[in-house]
């Protein structure tokens, strides 16, 4: 059973899940579906069309499922879906998908986000990442698994972040940034190998090890070109998928337009989207 405090407002077509508790002043609007054991804090708004998993924890004055900030949105039926176990600090603002974009923001489970991010239409999110304060993530990002991105970095429109990266704090991610790398300053680059969260994730020490020895291969020896340098490093490494996935993501980027490989997916559409 659900525990409602009597001046939130709950939408009669919401689905509230058992255990789910609701506090004061909070508002959920319609077609919205709460998993069980999620809690909301004082005045949090979940928006129409909204999906929340189970166990997520929600802090004040936090806004999910909001309208997309797009000019070419018209009221059209998008969504945002979050998985499990999130917590969603203070103030966090995460939008709705709009129409060009495939009509849905979604974020996996574990996920921290902290105070004042913000997280725009169409950004598809994975599992165990960590969103500093004030991070800004436009539309239309990707961001993979255990991730982790510093206070107050902006991220660009279709922008990749790789599993297992980090983007230091402040920092202007304009170009994917490769899984597994360090990445910070402005202008933003690879600085060295996130072996941190490798291990974390349950990396070997030779995965690990392979690894930066693709870092060092692409990002401090000069010399051959790089899909030379991707040939050779798919060859002697292929019994290492870490390695294998960084060659793919830096071809798929360079395949790209302006060093992001989702930029092709942008729509002919060339009016101004702002998020």
């Amino acid at each position: 059973m659900a525990t409602i405090h009597p001046t939130a407002i709950v939408d009669p077509s919401a689905v509230i899940g058992d255990g789910v508790d609701i506090g004061p002043y909070c508002v959920i609007g319609p077609d919205v579906v709460i998993g069980d054991g999620t809690v909301l804090h004082n005045h949090v708004n979940i928006r129409q069309f909204t999906t929340l998993g189970v166990e997520n924890v929600i802090f004040p004055f936090a806004v999910v499922g909001a309208e997309p900030q797009d000019r070419k949105f018209r009221g059209e039926h998008t969504t945002c879906v979050l998985g499990d176990r999130n917590n969603i600090r203070e103030h966090v603002t995460i939008h709705r998908g709009t129409a060009n974009g495939g009509g849905i923001t979604r974020i996996g489970s574990d996920n921290l986000i902290m105070v004042a991010a913000h997280v725009a239409h169409d950004a598809i999110m994975g599992d165990e990442i960590c969103i500093a304060n004030q991070v800004m993530i436009a539309g239309h990002v990707r961001v993979e698994d255990g991730a982790n991105i510093g206070g107050g970095a902006g991220i660009h429109h279709f922008t990749t972040i790789g599993t297992c990266a980090f983007v230091g704090g402040l920092a202007r991610i304009a170009k994917d940034v490769p899984p597994y790398m360090i990445v910070e300053g402005n202008p933003a680059e690879v600085r060295a190998v996130n072996s941190l969260a490798m291990m974390r994730r349950g990396f070997t020490p030779e995965h690990i090890e392979a690894v930066k020895d693709a870092y060092r291969r692409l990002y401090r020896d000069n010399g051959a070109a790089m899909a030379e340098k991707f040939d050779d490093l798919r060859r002697e490494h292929s019994d290492v998928p870490a390695v294998l996935r960084l060659c793919d993501a830096l071809s798929a980027s360079a395949e790209g337009c302006h060093g992001r490989a989702l930029e092709i997916m942008r729509p002919d559409d060339k009016r101004v989207v702002t998020a």
